[in-house]
């Protein structure tokens, strides 16, 4: 069974440990363990929090090199891909597709120069914003800004994106800056590590509606390994995952699940401690009585969709 994991932090812990190295150490992601979860590509997230590197540019900047520095040193056996076309030769080698994204679309210090540039240095996905407002909205950190849309910039950001060819994601973006996104974005969009309120009540997951309103536009909700956003406690477990599911699978269809694990970015009791033990979800789903088709789906499909739709 392929994989494809739409979000994980490991980037910023090898900016701030450099004795860590993506090809093999004791987080949940690196080249050992995503050859043992047979992964196909991993996104992997440049995440900047304001309040410890209040100069974001930068900050991405410096995780930018540190990423690329680490693909080239494993050029055997790990590429980046920007589209899906480089994807399938990346496989054809039997090279692990590396993604590159942005978690704080406040890296762009509103400018649109800046997105441009990060696109070419291979940047494929933006999360609009983290928990804090920026230049293009508001998150959904605190009941207050829940109302609150995208910024005139913000709204110049989705049209960029389209134009470039690059992902729009909505997680930890407010409702009403969803539904703008989902208002003006002319392409799929994704919430890269998002999962169902109605299960779990937390701000960032999404509502059945939201959940409609993305499998609607042929987009994709990856699901969050951690607890908080799966039952509300620090324990991450499949029961709960394998819940979501199933209700992201009634209200919106299967075409619309995909993973987004958050690995390295989130902390607890983990029953899936890193991506070489993806299997444990799949066989759960197996057990729940998905047939292999729906599990390949969930699993990389719907996301492999995604690319070839935006990039």
């Amino acid at each position: 069974m392929q994989i494809i994991d739409l979000h994980c932090d490991t980037v910023m812990h090898l900016i701030d440990q450099p004795q860590l190295k993506l090809q093999k150490n004791n987080l949940s992601v690196d080249i050992q363990k995503l050859k043992e979860g047979n992964a196909t590509a991993q996104f992997f997230a440049l995440f900047i929090d304001r309040d410890e590197h209040p100069d974001v540019l930068q900050r991405c900047l410096s995780m930018a090199d540190v990423f690329h520095q680490q693909i080239v040193a494993n050029h055997s056996e790990i590429a980046l891909a920007r589209n899906y076309q480089e994807l399938c030769l990346n496989q054809q080698k039997n090279k692990i597709s590396a993604f590159l994204t942005i978690e704080e679309g406040g890296a762009l210090q509103g400018r649109l120069e800046n997105l441009r540039n990060f696109y070419r240095l291979g940047v494929r996905l933006v999360t609009l914003t983290w928990n804090y407002p920026n230049e293009i909205g508001y998150p959904n950190y605190k009941l207050i800004y829940q109302t609150k849309g995208l910024t005139e910039f913000g709204q110049q950001v989705v049209a960029e994106m389209n134009d470039l060819g690059m992902i729009i994601d909505v997680s930890h973006l407010s409702d009403q800056g969803f539904y703008d996104v989902a208002k003006l974005s002319r392409k799929p969009f994704v919430a890269s590590h998002s999962n169902a309120r109605a299960v779990q009540n937390h701000t960032r997951n999404l509502t059945d509606d939201m959940i409609r309103v993305v499998a609607q536009r042929g987009g994709v909700m990856g699901i969050n390994f951690f607890g908080d956003f799966l039952g509300g406690s620090m324990e991450s477990k499949i029961d709960d995952m394998v819940a979501h599911i199933k209700h992201i699978y009634q209200v919106g269809g299967l075409e619309v699940i995909a993973l987004g694990t958050d690995f390295d970015g989130i902390h607890g009791d983990l029953e899936i401690v890193n991506i070489g033990e993806i299997h444990k979800l799949t066989n759960e789903l197996s057990k729940n009585g998905f047939t292999e088709n729906a599990i390949e789906k969930i699993a990389y499909k719907n996301t492999l969709r995604v690319i070839k739709d935006c990039l």
